[in-house]
């Protein structure tokens, strides 16, 4: 059974002559142990697909399944739910909590998940950010790259069996990044989670399982 199954999914924004279509109808699926990388222009839809894949915005028309369920049959909160439990986030922005420190990120995320998959050590995924030094800093104390880093951290942290990270490796160096995308491909290989990465960088390519290029709201696998 596929982790996520999208099915004929589409995303309209306007009607009529104002009628954008930003995603055209889709049909994708992620399995375990997946690293999957998205690629394409700026504009073209990847971000679109990535938060209706995430249940951040509901489609126009189609169907996601979630472990083989309809999603589209649930209420905002059982989405909500899943959302946080079976999902990992990494975007652009880090949305870190500001008044909280690195460590008391992880801290939120133990007080609202109802998970029973037993969550990553947070320590072990600090050392393996170079964060043990920032451990105690909040936010506002850290350089763009450490914010993307804890960030990625944070999102980790709960052990997702899908990750959806868009553009993670914006702010980091290319050290970093390439620091950065084999954690997330050992996340999906040694863990058998799903991870999905919009990416600009195509040296990073090298490390994913499949490549899908995003055109003017399609979607398609590259050979």
């Amino acid at each position: 059974m596929p982790l996520i199954e999208m099915i004929n999914v589409n995303r309209q924004y306007g009607s009529g002559r104002t009628l954008v279509e930003a995603l055209h109808p889709t049909n994708f699926v992620l399995n375990k142990g997946e690293f999957v990388a998205i690629i394409g222009p700026s504009g073209s839809g990847k971000t679109t697909f990535l938060t209706i894949l995430g249940l951040l915005q509901s489609p126009t028309q189609g169907k996601i399944f979630v472990n083989g369920k309809d999603t589209s049959k649930m209420n905002s909160g059982q989405r909500t739910d899943l959302r946080f439990n079976k999902f990992g986030f990494i975007l652009q922005a880090s949305n870190l909590i500001p008044f909280l420190s690195v460590n008391d990120q992880f801290k939120v995320v133990d007080k609202f998940s109802r998970s029973k998959r037993r969550s990553r050590n947070s320590a072990e995924l600090l050392r393996l950010l170079d964060l043990q030094n920032v451990a105690n800093n909040y936010p506002s104390n850290l350089s763009g790259g450490e914010r993307q880093r804890a960030a990625i951290a944070r999102a980790l942290y709960n052990n997702p069996e899908i990750i959806l990270a868009d553009e993670p490796t914006a702010s980091l160096d290319s050290k970093r990044a390439q620091q950065v995308v084999s954690l997330l491909a050992q996340v999906a290989h040694e863990s058998q989670r799903g991870v999905i990465m919009i990416t600009h960088d195509t040296r990073l390519l090298a490390m994913t399982d499949h490549v899908y290029e995003m055109q003017d709201g399609f979607l398609r696998q590259q050979k």
